[in-house]
């Protein structure tokens, strides 16, 4: 059925330019290669509980390094991963002993609250122990190369878009459903049983739930690439988490570098943060951007975001350019954003695309 609903997401497998930008994701997604969360658990960690944060970290550094080695050996087929038993902890372990001790401080997002979440402190997006989910299906309107999408919708948001179009998620207006790690395992699980190509974490934010999402993944018995679906509003600590174990870097570039980020999404300091994510996701897996064109903000945001990404990442890279703006929540309190797009705009939108010689990207 999701072959007549969405025909892009059948010829895609036949597109050249996705194939080589997303190369690894296609061979993890027909089972040809292992998903990094698998390699992960196979890597073996040395460390104790006792360990300091530093000790952990510069464990976590070795076996980053060490994990990618491994990977391309698994990839190549020098090394069997079938073969490479299962130790006692792992460097998945090691991500999500870090990630525990980060809910004691919290900085997983830009903003580093450092509240103490373990202790019920609870910081900027609400987000508890308790991983909370608004929604988990098989999501048929992504791009086509994820499409059918096996999607979970968290509940929390480390930005305040005012435009938000889930704001209900974000702004924790839904109450949700709390889940445990076995059972949101178990539901990642079934959406690869039923055809879906990915594990798709957004929300809301996923990052707020990283160690959650680890912890998640440590369950998980079936091989399953893993999407990021993300504002990239999120902290160094977090790359470095993220590196090994997310496939696909869906991430948000939603403004350029002025004030506009903190006037609508009360996110200072997002270009910073973005640019670094996108370096960062560029180095460790592959990458996905989307740009969701706002109503006059073409010159300000939209083209120093494309100029950015044909100059750091490559004119080759895979982008989305979004046209379906609509005004949504508290998209009234900004002027500028209580229409939807002109035509005008979305064809100098594709413009700028051109003029950057972007060759890989879609609307």
């Amino acid at each position: 059925m999701w072959r007549i609903l969405r025909p892009d997401a059948a010829t895609v497998l036949n597109d050249k330019m996705a194939r080589r930008s997303l190369a690894r994701y296609f061979a993890v997604m027909q089972d040809e290669k292992a998903a990094k969360f698998v390699i992960a658990k196979k890597l073996p960690a040395e460390f104790s509980e006792k360990d300091s944060i530093e000790e952990l970290w510069r464990e976590h550094t070795r076996l980053t390094q060490e994990f990618y080695r491994i990977e391309k050996e698994i990839d190549t087929r020098e090394k069997r991963l079938q073969e490479m038993p299962t130790p006692e902890k792992s460097y998945l372990d090691l991500k999500i002993a870090i990630a525990n001790r980060i809910l004691t401080n919290c900085h997983f997002c830009t903003r580093r609250c450092s509240v103490n979440r373990v202790e019920g402190e609870l910081g900027y997006c609400r987000c508890g122990t308790e991983i909370t989910v608004s929604s988990i299906f098989e999501h048929m309107g992504e791009e086509p190369e994820l499409v059918p999408s096996g999607t979970i919708f968290t509940i929390g948001c480390s930005m305040c878009c005012k435009h938000c179009q889930n704001w209900t998620i974000s702004q924790w207006i839904e109450k949700g459903k709390v889940y445990r790690s076995e059972g949101l395992a178990k539901e990642i699980e079934h959406l690869r049983l039923n055809g879906c190509r990915n594990a798709n974490l957004v929300g809301g934010e996923p990052t707020p739930w990283l160690e959650q999402w680890l912890e998640t993944f440590k369950h998980v018995n079936t091989n399953i690439p893993v999407v990021w679906n993300s504002n990239s509003y999120y902290s160094p600590e977090t790359a470095q988490l993220l590196a090994g174990f997310a496939d696909v870097y869906l991430l948000d570039f939603k403004y350029g570098p002025s004030e506009c980020s903190e006037r609508i999404s009360d996110a200072p300091n997002y270009w910073e943060a973005c640019t670094r994510n996108h370096l960062e996701a560029k180095k460790y897996g592959e990458i996905i951007i989307r740009i969701l064109v706002l109503p006059n903000h073409l010159e300000c945001c939209t083209k120093p975001i494309i100029n950015w990404i044909a100059e750091n990442l490559g004119t080759e890279t895979r982008v989305n350019i979004m046209f379906q703006y609509r005004p949504e929540w508290r998209a009234y309190e900004i002027p500028e954003l209580r229409r939807r797009l002109t035509r005008d705009e979305m064809e100098r939108a594709i413009q700028l695309a051109g003029e950057a010689n972007l060759a890989n990207f879609i609307t």
